[in-house]
């Protein structure tokens, strides 16, 4: 990450602190208090390890394959369950 990005996160961190800060006493030691807190840390963590680390260049993944928009051909579905809540109850045409 750039050093004004990486500032910019500081900040926004430290903001999120002194926000849970104030959520913790209108709300004391309530557990979302505490999940927001336990995420807080977790943010400070990865943080400091992209900090100290670093940038990877982004990979071409290599050849694209182009997925048509047009519907399937229905037949290839026949005679197969639908996924989900209790399947399919009726005879597909």
């Amino acid at each position: 990450m750039s050093t004004s990005e990486m500032l910019e996160l500081n900040r926004t961190i430290d903001r999120l602190r002194r926000c849970v800060g104030n959520l913790r006493s209108m709300y004391g030691d309530a557990a979302p208090v505490r999940r927001l807190d336990n995420d807080l840390q977790r943010l400070e963590i990865d943080a400091q390890e992209l900090d100290s680390s670093p940038p990877h260049a982004a990979s071409e993944s290599g050849e694209r394959i182009k997925v048509p928009d047009t519907p399937y051909d229905a037949s290839m579905w026949r005679g197969v369950d639908d996924e989900g809540l209790g399947g399919l109850h009726y005879e597909r045409e």
